[in-house]
């Protein structure tokens, strides 16, 4: 049964951590106290030092022979669980895909355990609980954060073959080799171009670039959105263009995808055939493209030439919605002339989803290259992150201090241990400047905000104690199992999310929102879980 005295001790514990965030965004928020600079200055000193010397201090002191196989084992099936599911969904579902694998799975398994998760549960169930939520911090640096990068870097090279070789070119590609500068395969901080050479056999190898302008011209293919001009239509006084018609249904298509979005699926890029216009004495900027002919690759022939009159393309297929059934009508005088009075085409009885017919004929490289590929720049990005050094360093001098008994030297652990406590608050104070710098505390709507707080809070805790109880978890354990995974959303999948471009919002949203709703929320299972 929780006491008034349990519930006075958690407050005692985790009212000074909501100090720390509400000081940070009221000096921001309110008094303008902080530029953006020097809030990007703050955080730099949190993500670089604060946070990774505060994990190495709570990893250094954990006995690593003394681990909870147990604990450790039903957060592990937990999030096995949830990721088998996802991937269930994604695969035999129509609305399942891997984006959204990647954002569910990082807001219902991955919590703020450092934190959030050892000050209030060692609050609520003693001190014992620290060991285990160190556990717990151990395996998300080294093994989920690892793998949720992985993911990232997969869907990131996916995006890069679709758009630097679409359709079956890129199954022919057996060897990815990478400058030294590139350590993301999105291209966040800089443009990434692809160069590729194809030797006797057919075999393509393929070099990634961050720069063009270190490629030889004409030799690289960019995944930048980039806007080329465009090939005039061969009507005279009529433009005829659709924002919708698919690259690959029309003759002498260009090889590369646009960078724009599915129902954007149509290149601008200047076509072999030539044009009765002079695009040098085009004047302005038109927004130009193919001449709509109804969708077949075998069609040939000039478009008809009229001097004024009204064009109407009618489309068989129903691109855009089901009312217009993609007709485009451009008006010049009162005539009307149709292109079904002078092209006679074929069409099939069905319309088919230019982003579906793209898609089925996208092959990608054998898994062994992807796989290369993805391993070689998920080393780079965790070679430059500071907590990947602090867990590993952390988890070996414990290996060494426990298995012989020898103490750190007082002048190092004096030294880390100034860090470490200014750790928690500092990272307390930059979720602070954090929420202050958004302009929504909810930023995706709160549809979906419902929806990240409904995983977040009730299915996470929902398969942890089922894995918990199955694994043979009870008492005190498995109420900590079942608290920890009801804490906030950790920061490190909003950063990754931030980075790759994947719903950042609903993860900025879990961050914030859930940060303030937290505390009542994992209070609310304390006194449940106590009864």
């Amino acid at each position: 049964m929780v006491t008034g005295q349990d519930l006075y001790n958690v407050m005692c514990s985790m009212v000074p951590l909501y100090f720390a965030m509400l000081v940070a965004y009221g000096s921001v928020k309110c008094c303008k106290m902080f530029t953006s600079d020097q809030c990007s200055g703050i955080n730099r000193f949190v993500a670089v030092f604060a946070v990774p010397v505060l994990s190495f201090h709570f990893i250094s002191l954990n006995n690593p022979y003394q681990m909870d196989i147990k604990f450790i084992l039903a957060d592990t099936i937990s999030k096995l669980i949830v990721l088998f599911l996802l991937s269930i969904w994604a695969i035999f579902f129509t609305k399942g895909s891997l984006d959204w694998v990647i954002t569910l799975f990082s807001v219902a398994t991955l919590p703020n355990t450092l934190v959030m998760g050892i000050p209030l549960l060692q609050a609520m169930y003693g001190d014992f609980t620290q060991s285990l939520m160190v556990q717990l911090v151990v395996l998300q640096c080294i093994i989920w954060y690892t793998l949720l990068l992985f993911l990232l870097e997969y869907r990131a090279a996916k995006l890069l073959i679709k758009n630097s070789f679409p359709g079956t070119t890129a199954a022919s590609i057996e060897k990815f080799e990478l400058d030294s500068d590139v350590i993301s395969l999105y291209g966040h901080d800089a443009p990434l171009t692809t160069q590729s050479e194809t030797d006797e056999n057919g075999r393509i190898k393929v070099r990634i670039r961050r720069s063009i302008s270190s490629a030889p011209p004409g030799s690289t293919s960019s995944i930048t959105n980039t806007i080329t001009p465009t090939r005039l239509s061969n009507l005279s006084n009529a433009d005829i263009f659709s924002i919708n018609t698919p690259m690959n249904f029309l003759d002498n298509a260009s090889p590369r995808l646009s960078g724009y979005a599915s129902t954007d699926a149509y290149s601008l890029q200047p076509t072999p055939r030539r044009s009765n216009v002079n695009e040098m004495d085009v004047i302005g900027t038109p927004m130009l493209g193919r001449s709509p002919v109804g969708g077949r690759r075998g069609l040939r022939g000039d478009s008809p030439v009229v001097d004024r009159g009204r064009v109407v393309w009618e489309s068989p297929e129903k691109w855009w919605d089901e009312e217009r059934q993609g007709c485009k009508d451009i008006t010049m005088s009162d005539r009307e002339i149709s292109f079904r009075d002078s092209l006679k085409v074929s069409m099939a009885e069905e319309a088919v989803d230019p982003k579906n017919e793209i898609e089925s004929n996208q092959k990608m490289p054998y898994a062994f290259v992807m796989l290369r590929l993805i391993l070689i720049v998920v080393g780079r990005k965790l070679s430059r992150n500071p907590n990947t050094y602090s867990s590993l360093l952390g988890l070996l001098w414990s290996l060494i201090s426990f298995k012989w008994n020898i103490e750190m030297p007082s002048l190092i652990k004096s030294s880390i241990k100034i860090i470490s406590d200014a750790g928690l608050g500092m990272a307390m104070f930059s979720l602070g400047l954090f929420m202050a710098l958004q302009p929504h505390i909810i930023a995706c709507g709160t549809k979906r905000a419902a929806m990240g707080m409904g995983i977040r809070f009730l299915c996470g805790p929902l398969v942890m104690s089922l894995s918990s109880i199955a694994i043979g978890l009870r008492g005190k354990k498995l109420h900590t199992a079942i608290v920890q995974a009801a804490l906030p959303q950790g920061i490190v999948p909003f950063v990754f999310a931030r980075e790759y471009g994947l719903h950042p919002d609903i993860l900025s949203t879990g961050v914030i929102f859930g940060m303030l709703v937290s505390l009542p929320i994992t209070l609310i299972y304390y006194i449940f879980l106590g009864l």
